[in-house]
């Protein structure tokens, strides 16, 4: 009677702040754990992360059954919690302590349970044999975890800082309760009682503690052992060997807020107040295995993952500590199972690092970077992407707050997906399987701002017609043609923005008057430009329009040579290598030539998948040489990894040095990869001092998300809109006797008509026509004329429109606050956007003001410092993204490995880039290939023989 009263009572839990602010806290204070395993582990040297607490283990076995009493009271029947119901368990005890200790040691001990009710539904219990926790919340927990973590005089120091933090009167208390539960005598784990500490809720009204308590007849046990540092596994096992060990599970019904608080666990629930009521009991019998499988066995729960929160919602946990719990145990066991990283900048990092940052803003006002000292202005770039990953990476992905029940804990990670990349991008980080997926929402680097009345304002084909508009073409003379095609190579493998059809949500953008715009192909012409809207996520209310999934991976995987799902990729392969056909791309029945992601197609994407198709195969054929009993399977996995990582190296050392051609870039940027240069000690000497992680190459370092989960940003996505890289025409040449072959519009080379061109010139003229050419400068007047007017799925677009209505419409800040929010000064005058009087005529004729100017346009108009090829701002975005692609990515870091890609893969990529991919593939471009540049850079041209006064032609 008494136990069904007081299970009616009502209770109620009472956030700290919101949802999200304790989501917020709770990611912290799971990076603080993760924080403490560190310490623990540089404390007791140990080989590797372990437990945050409960590291050593006294017993576990898989030979546990919970069974529910017969009489069961009917305020504790919910769910599974059952008259007579029996269950198969998993049961661990476990040392406190986060380092492994003897047996002898003052420690408390711990218990953890997991009920299996079915394949989908699994319960762990947890509880710990002092009837209180120390902490009355999340955040008392850590801290106290963080100030008791490090030696004798890191705790000192640490307990002084939580006198500060909770009160001297607070920590007193702490410590007795920790020093009351550590330095009880324990003669047996088998007869200790574990107490939950924290509540959880049962069935739809009811919230109890638990706890498990030995059965009254369970035999005594002898003196505790002051020399066996196992002594309590041993008494265990001794036990076990004479018969079942039993214990009851109880539950202590919630009271009322005083006696029973839900939110502070540091409130003994007295059973005095609240007496325990038996509900089921645990039987622990020997283990019907043989020794060695058993042994296997306690190791395989060893691995295990506990969290209270991997439950159902009808015994999910209650209070602070336990919403806590969750996230924190999820980053500590993550951390512990190797598939999450923290890396613990040293002290002389933190405090020179910052005296060097604010250096650097006092000498910036004075001195731009660019303009520094090469090894300063090195610094001066690490300073810069320090602020800017603590500052510009914003999560956009739907985050569980408050959190919620798991009833199916996380699965083990599939052997497969730990040495090879999945298509779709999943399991890349394998604490958070969806980060950076298909599907995975774009991030930010700035605040969204989202302002529907100006989506028009000005208007965007104005803009568009009065300043993008190519009017004579300008060259980047520093630049072939190859480098604008890599770069949509690149983008294709990025970002892709799924768009509704035409028709169907469409933006539609007022035309100005006597203005009229054909939307579709074989349409009317109408009074507005119709342009296929980009599929929205639904946030619900409050929350702008402005987020978007990325129908690619996030990662920097190749999806663009082998496709972003595992039926593209098969389409695509056969056996190991990727299906050509005469060693060309084969077509599908509009034409195109089938790969990975084929729209916006020309012959540049062309001749770029079809040099990596080949150099795909032709890596299957070495690695099948060298490795004779490997399947297809792992050959086609490995040769995709080498040629996805080669692509990254090129990108990195090669194409972004071409287009930013300054020294310090190129030393930065090789730096990334393999680090400084050895012989440069005062770089490498003033790296050790300021940012250690950055002195050895990002691919010898471990992951590292930095302040957000890893994706792709929109603002990311408005940098690299650059359009202006392609020319309207282009002229073709034999590559050895360098005679003109033809000469094409663009149009005459995209769509279907790329495999025509390839196959009819080949891809060795194709490459040598596109290395001595140069692409468009990145600059306002110099949008190619092809793309006016340009025919996709039967919509008929002005790109130039569309890249600044896309930019609105995504909620990229305006020019002058995206330059803000990179932390530069804001632009007062027209003048200062750029250094064309007429530009600056022409910006303030049709923005009127300096706050309105697009991002796009702004970025076009900025003078770049000397080398550059695209603005200052851009560049900030670059510095922050182009070392967040390869940091976060553990095919580029932690598994960047030979295990992985086999010692051969990892000395190919060492030993190639660009120039030695394309002699691999076409030697007969030896010659004109730059000797000292990057293949990116211009191709020396052939002097055709008719035109060579030596070789008796005509003179010029």
């Amino acid at each position: 009677m008494q136990a069904g009263r007081q299970a009616t009572a009502i209770w109620r839990e009472v956030p700290q702040g919101s949802a999200e602010d304790e989501r917020r806290l709770f990611e912290k204070l799971a990076q603080d754990m993760m924080h403490v395993q560190l310490r623990t582990r540089q404390r007791c040297k140990a080989a590797g992360i372990q437990r945050a607490f409960h590291a050593k283990p006294i017993f576990a076995s898989i030979d546990a059954t919970l069974r529910f009493n017969d009489d069961l009271p009917a305020d504790f029947r919910a769910g599974f919690a059952q008259p007579g119901k029996s269950y198969p368990a998993i049961v661990r005890f476990s040392n406190a302590s986060g380092s492994g200790q003897a047996d002898y040691k003052p420690d408390l001990r711990g218990a953890a349970l997991r009920i299996k009710v079915s394949d989908k539904e699994q319960h762990d219990l947890l509880a710990t044999n002092f009837p209180v926790s120390h902490a009355r919340d999340a955040r008392q927990f850590i801290a106290f975890a963080k100030a008791t973590a490090g030696g004798t005089i890191g705790k000192i120091i640490g307990l002084v800082g939580l006198a500060f933090r909770f009160g001297p009167v607070e920590v007193i208390r702490m410590l007795r309760n920790v020093s009351a539960g550590r330095n009880r005598k324990v003669r047996s784990v088998a007869l200790e009682t574990f107490w939950s500490r924290g509540a959880i809720r049962w069935g739809e009204t009811t919230a109890v503690r638990y706890l498990l308590r030995p059965v009254p007849s369970a035999a005594p046990a002898p003196d505790p052992s002051d020399t066996d540092a196992s002594y309590l596994s041993n008494e265990f096992a001794a036990r076990l060997a004479a018969g079942d060990v039993r214990f009851e599970l109880c539950v202590q019904p919630f009271i009322d807020e005083r006696s029973t608080p839900i939110e502070d666990t540091a409130v003994e629930w007295s059973e005095t107040v609240s007496p325990p009521v038996k509900v089921a009991e645990l039987t622990i019998t020997q283990p019907s295995a043989g020794t060695a499988e058993a042994f296997t066995n306690s190791r395989i729960i060893d691995e295990l993952a506990f969290n209270p929160w991997n439950t159902t919602d009808e015994f999910r946990p209650l209070g602070n500590l336990n919403r806590a719990r969750k996230v924190v145990y999820d980053a500590s066991a993550a951390h512990r199972l190797a598939y999450r990283w923290r890396t613990e900048a040293p002290l002389r990092n933190r405090v020179l690092g910052a005296i060097a940052r604010q250096s650097f803003v006092a000498i910036n006002r004075f001195v731009e970077w660019h303009k520094l000292p090469l090894r300063l202005s090195l610094l001066n770039l690490d300073a810069f992407r320090y602020v800017l990953r603590q500052k510009n990476l914003i999560g956009t992905e739907a985050v569980e707050a408050p959190p919620e029940a798991r009833p199916e804990p996380q699965p083990p990670i599939a052997e497969q997906v730990r040495q090879t990349r999945t298509y779709d991008g999943t399991y890349n980080d394998l604490s958070a399987p969806k980060m950076g997926a298909v599907g995975a929402t774009f991030g930010r680097n700035l605040k969204p701002a989202y302002a529907p009345d100006l989506f028009d304002t000005p208007n965007p084909v104005v803009v568009a017609e009065k300043l993008l508009h190519r009017e004579t073409f300008i060259p980047a003379r520093s630049l072939n043609i190859l480098a604008a095609a890599w770069i949509q190579f690149q983008v294709h493998d990025w970002v892709n923005h799924a768009r509704n059809p035409l028709g169907t949500n469409d933006i539609v953008v007022p035309l100005p008057p006597g203005m009229k715009w054909t939307n579709s192909v074989g349409g009317k012409p109408e009074q507005v430009m119709r342009i296929a809207g980009n599929q929205e996520l639904d946030r619900g209310p409050g929350w702008p329009p402005v987020y978007f999934s990325n129908a690619a991976s996030h990662w920097w995987d190749g999806s663009e040579v082998y496709g972003p799902s595992s039926a593209k990729a098969m389409m695509l392969r056969e056996g190991a290598k990727i299906r050509l056909v005469d060693n060309h791309l084969p077509l599908d029945i509009k034409g195109f030539e089938v790969t990975g992601f084929n729209e916006s197609w020309w012959l540049g994407l062309s001749a770029m998948h079809t040099l990596f198709a080949r150099e795909h195969n032709l890596l299957c054929d070495e690695l099948r040489s060298r490795y004779k009993n490997w399947d297809d399977e792992r050959i086609y996995q490995t040769a995709r990894l080498i040629v996805s990582a080669l692509i990254a190296k090129i990108h990195t050392v090669e194409w972004t040095p071409a287009v930013l051609a300054t020294r310090a870039i190129e030393v930065g940027l090789s730096s990334n990869w393999n680090g400084p240069p050895a012989s440069d000690w005062v770089t490498k000497f003033g790296l050790w001092l300021l940012d250690e992680h950055a002195s050895t190459g990002i691919p010898k370092t471990m992951p590292d998300h930095h302040t957000a989960p890893y994706s792709l940003t929109e603002d990311f996505t408005t940098v690299y809109r650059m359009h202006p890289l392609l020319p309207d025409d282009y002229c073709f040449y034999h590559h050895r006797s360098g005679e003109k072959i033809a000469e094409k519009g663009f149009l005459d080379i995209q769509g279907a008509n790329a495999d025509d061109i390839m196959r009819s010139f080949g891809l060795r003229n194709t490459l040598y026509s596109f290395g001595v050419a140069h692409p468009g400068a990145i600059a306002l007047h110099n949008f190619p004329k092809s793309l006016l007017k340009l025919e996709r799925d039967n919509e008929i677009i002005d790109l130039s429109v569309v890249d600044i209505v896309r930019t609105r419409r995504r909620g990229v800040p305006r020019y002058n606050d995206f330059r803000a929010g990179l932390h530069r000064p804001r632009i007062r005058s027209f003048e200062e956007v750029t250094a064309s009087p007429e530009d600056a005529r022409l910006l303030k004729q049709i923005y009127g003001d300096v706050d309105k100017i697009d991002t796009v346009v702004g970025l076009l108009s900025e003078p770049a410092p000397a080398g550059f090829g695209f603005s200052d701002t851009a560049f900030r975005i670059f510095i922050l993204m182009a070392s967040r692609r390869l940091q976060s990515d553990r095919f580029l870091t932690v598994d960047y490995r030979p295990e992985i890609y086999s010692p051969f893969g990892i000395d190919w990529i060492a030993n190639n880039g660009m120039t030695s991919l394309i002699l691999r593939h076409c030697p007969d471009l030896a010659s004109v290939l730059p000797r000292t540049q990057s293949a990116f850079a211009p191709w020396r041209p052939i002097v055709p023989a008719s035109t060579d006064p030596a070789m008796g032609g005509a003179k010029p």
